[in-house]
């Protein structure tokens, strides 16, 4: 997927967190937003605006790749006969513990 300069706004900014001196003088942290989509990435982990701003590129491009990608559909299948009647099975038993619970009654 092409993605034009005119279709992203770049943000470059102090990154927070460790880092010393280095960190604190530069503004090396990019973020990048996709007008179009909305879609905001950012990169502050190295030292370097510029490998920086390929590791935002790269995030952006994944996702948009997601964006792009459509979930296939679920088919439907028939349960197997074994499941089914483990299914029973479960069901029956809850039934008879929840039979047991009950005060039994002694008119007689």
């Amino acid at each position: 997927m092409e993605i034009r300069e005119s279709d992203i706004q770049v943000e470059f900014f102090r990154g927070s967190g460790p880092g010393g001196q280095h960190r604190n003088v530069t503004d090396s942290a990019v973020r990048i937003r996709h007008l179009p989509t909305g879609i905001v990435v950012q990169a502050s982990e190295r030292r370097s605006q510029s490998q920086n701003k390929g590791l935002a590129m790269e995030r952006l491009h994944k996702a948009l790749a997601r964006r792009e990608m459509t979930v296939k559909k679920r088919t439907a299948t028939n349960v197997p006969r074994r499941e089914r009647e483990k299914r029973l099975l479960d069901k029956k038993g809850a039934s008879e513990k929840k039979k047991r619970r009950t005060i039994p009654d002694h008119d007689s």
